[in-house]
């Protein structure tokens, strides 16, 4: 039975569009858009048994991800944030999301790329390291004093730590100077080597005899330049695997 109802003597099937939708076109129907994942952000296909390494870094350690994970293919299962690690303050907030409630036996680490970037008055980011308004997004100071605690939190776990060193900034690259990789670099060393327990991986001499690998005036990396990254990590990484 069709139900219908009445509005002043004119009775309108209840089945029946009103005037407005029967002159609404049909909307086509559209497939729902599906947000592509970053390989590098997919967890691996874990193999129980083997030990569990974690890598903590920003778009240069995105580029060497798969590389290294499979380079330590029946190694080990190899991890990283589903994100930009980013500046060291992103890093102290973030930090126990990423460590999760898996153990892990190996942590290799860096912040500093996005620390000695400039921002701009207002924050906009890779701004003009000469004017007068521009600063660098974490100062030295403070990134050694970030880097300390999230040292800290990560000897916390349990894991063997490698720190790995900041890669070069190339002459002409945007919102970053040439050389302050070096300046942070030592300041990591120096905060690190007070607390002690944190191994070194020499990524930026490694980096720096393979430059022609890295894009002009470019921090990052060509793929063949995140390839030849991705064996100095598995290296470091295999250094502690063998001795545990």
């Amino acid at each position: 039975m069709i139900a219908t109802v009445v509005f002043a003597s004119a009775v309108v099937s209840a089945e029946r569009p009103d005037v407005n939708s029967a002159k609404t076109k049909p909307t086509p129907n559209r497939k729902p858009t599906v947000k592509k994942v970053n390989p590098a952000f997919a967890p691996p296909v874990e193999i129980a048994g083997l030990p569990n390494v974690l890598l903590i870094g920003d778009s240069i350690s995105i580029g060497y991800m798969l590389d290294v994970r499979n380079q330590l293919e029946g190694v080990a299962n190899v991890y990283r944030p589903a994100a930009n690690c980013g500046p060291t303050t992103r890093g102290l907030a973030s930090l126990d999301a990423w460590l999760g409630d898996r153990k892990w036996d190996v942590i290799h680490f860096n912040f500093g790329l996005h620390d000695l970037k400039y921002i701009g008055p207002k924050g906009q980011s890779l701004a003009d390291p000469n004017a007068a308004t521009s600063h660098h997004q974490v100062p030295i100071d403070q990134y050694a004093a970030n880097l300390k605690k999230i040292a800290e939190r990560l000897k916390a776990t349990g894991a063997t730590v490698i720190w790995q060193e900041t890669t070069p900034v190339p002459d002409g690259s945007a919102g970053r100077v040439a050389g302050d990789a070096k300046r942070y670099n030592e300041a990591a060393a120096k905060v690190l080597a007070e607390l002690g327990g944190i191994q070194t991986d020499a990524m930026y001499a490694f980096a720096v005899a393979h430059a022609d690998l890295q894009r002009k005036a470019n921090v990052h990396y060509t793929a063949a330049g995140s390839k030849k990254l991705a064996e100095q990590v598995t290296k470091s990484v295999r250094s502690v695997l063998e001795k545990k």
